[in-house]
C-alpha cells in the first residue's frame, strides 16, 4: 500500500485502500488537481491496460498533457485478470491502471482480495451517477443486434424468440459464449432481472403462454436459440463480416459490439442496428477503471483515472459507441452506430448481481454446451 504524498494535501494523505473512494467523496473541497499532477510527475512511468488498442494513443495524449511518462497496452479482460493477480503476488506490479470490462471478475476476485482499488475523483462525484461510483465505471458499452441493409430494407427480426425459429436456423451469428464471459453474464442478467420480459416476449411472438421444462424463461430461450445452430464466432470482426459484408444474398443476423459499426465506413459493410427488436435491441456491460494496489505510481494512476473521466480523455473510445458515465459529456455526432438514440432499449447491466454473474458462469457454459447444435 502507498500513501499519496503531494506538495499539498491532495486527499489528506488517503492511502490506497479498497475503501479509499468513500472518504474521497466527503473530501471534495480539499481535492487539488494541480497538486496531484505535480506529485504524479515525480513518480515512475505509468502503464495502463485496456482491451482496446485505443489505449495506446490515450496514454500518449495523457503523457503529453501532463508532462509525464505513460504507456498504454492492449490486454484482453481475461489476460488482465490473470496478470494483475500474478503481478501482485510476485510483488512486481507492471500494470498500474486497469481499464477492464469484466465487472463480475473485479467484484468477485480483484477487489475483495485487495489486488486493486477503486477510486472516485472527488470533483467527479456530482457528475457521475452513484450507481457507477464503487467500483468506478468509466463507460458503459453495448452489444447490439444487427442486420444487413443491402438485402433488407428494415430489420427482418422483430422478437428475440424468432431466433429460435427454423427461418433463422444457422443464420444467426454471435461470439461463442464459451470464449467470452460477457455473454454468459448477459444470460445471467436476463434471468436475474428480466425473466418476465423474456416470458412476455414469447407470448407476444407465439400468441400463447410459455410452457417449459426449465426453471426460467431465459433458460428456455437460451436452450432453443442454441439448438437452432447459430454461427458462433471467435470475435466481433467475424460477426460483423457475416452480417454486413456486401454482395450477400442470405446474410446472417448478428449480435456484435457497437464498435463494429466502424466497419460500415472502413470495410464497406452494409448493416444497421435492429432498432425494432423486442424486448431489447441489445445489452450493455461496464468498463471499470481500477488502480493496482501495489503500484509505484499511485498519484499518476489517480491522475489517469481522472483524465479518462473527462471528454478529452475518453474521446477516442466514444467514437466506438462507448458511452461515458460522466453525464456532462455528449456523444460525438459522428459515432457510427447511433447507439445513444436507442440507449433506453438496451438491457442495462446491473452490477448488484455481478457476483452471481461470476458464480454462474460455469453453469451457463455447461448449459450452452449441452444445448448447442452445429
Amino acid at each position: 500500500m502507498h500513501t499519496i504524498m503531494t506538495p499539498r494535501a491532495v486527499t489528506m494523505a488517503l492511502t490506497l485502500t479498497a475503501s479509499a473512494c468513500l472518504p474521497c467523496v466527503a473530501l471534495a473541497e480539499t481535492f487539488d488537481l494541480e497538486a496531484l499532477t505535480e506529485a504524479a510527475r515525480a513518480e515512475p512511468p505509468l502503464t495502463v491496460y485496456d482491451s482496446t488498442g485505443k489505449i495506446v494513443s490515450m496514454a500518449e495524449n495523457f503523457a503529453a498533457k501532463y508532462g509525464l511518462e505513460a504507456i498504454g497496452q492492449k490486454v484482453s479482460a481475461t489476460a488482465q485478470l490473470e496478470m494483475v493477480i500474478r503481478e501482485y503476488q510476485a510483488d512486481n506490479v507492471q500494470g498500474d491502471v486497469l481499464m477492464i470490462t469484466d465487472a463480475p471478475a473485479a467484484l468477485s476476485q480483484l477487489l475483495p482480495e485487495g489486488f486493486v482499488v477503486s477510486w472516485l475523483p472527488p470533483d467527479m462525484a456530482d457528475v457521475i451517477p452513484t450507481t457507477y461510483h464503487d467500483p468506478l465505471t468509466v463507460t458503459t458499452n453495448a452489444n447490439v443486434f444487427a442486420y444487413n441493409t443491402e438485402v433488407h430494407d428494415s430489420c427482418p427480426v422483430d422478437n428475440i424468440w424468432a431466433l429460435t425459429d427454423p427461418e433463422w436456423s444457422k443464420r444467426f451469428a454471435m461470439i461463442d459464449p464459451l470464449s467470452k464471459s460477457s455473454y454468459t453474464d448477459w444470460f445471467s442478467q436476463m434471468e436475474s432481472h428480466h425473466d418476465d420480459a423474456v416470458r412476455k416476449a414469447y407470448e407476444a411472438h407465439y400468441g400463447k403462454p410459455l410452457e417449459t421444462e426449465f426453471d426460467s424463461a431465459t433458460k428456455a430461450w437460451v436452450a432453443a436459440m442454441a439448438e437452432n445452430a447459430p454461427l458462433v464466432t471467435e470475435g466481433d470482426d467475424n460477426t460483423s463480416a457475416a452480417v454486413g459484408a456486401p454482395g450477400q444474398t442470405e446474410p446472417f443476423f448478428g449480435l456484435m459490439s457497437s464498435a463494429k459499426f466502424r466497419d460500415v465506413a472502413d470495410k464497406g459493410h452494409a448493416m444497421a442496428i435492429c432498432d425494432t427488436l423486442t424486448p431489447w435491441v441489445g445489452w450493455t456491460y461496464s468498463k471499470l477503471a481500477l488502480i493496482a494496489a501495489g503500484t509505484d505510481s499511485p498519484n499518476a494512476a489517480r491522475l489517469f483515472v481522472h483524465y479518462v473521466l473527462t471528454e478529452e480523455g475518453i474521446a477516442p473510445q466514444m467514437v466506438d459507441g462507448k458511452v461515458p458515465t460522466n453525464t456532462t459529456i455528449a456523444m460525438p455526432d459522428d459515432e457510427p452506430s447511433g447507439i445513444v438514440a436507442l440507449w433506453d432499449n438496451l438491457l442495462a447491466y446491473n452490477s448488484t448481481t455481478g457476483i452471481e454473474d461470476w458464480d454462474s458462469r460455469q453453469d451457463w457454459q455447461d448449459f450452452w454446451r449441452i444445448h448447442y447444435s452445429r
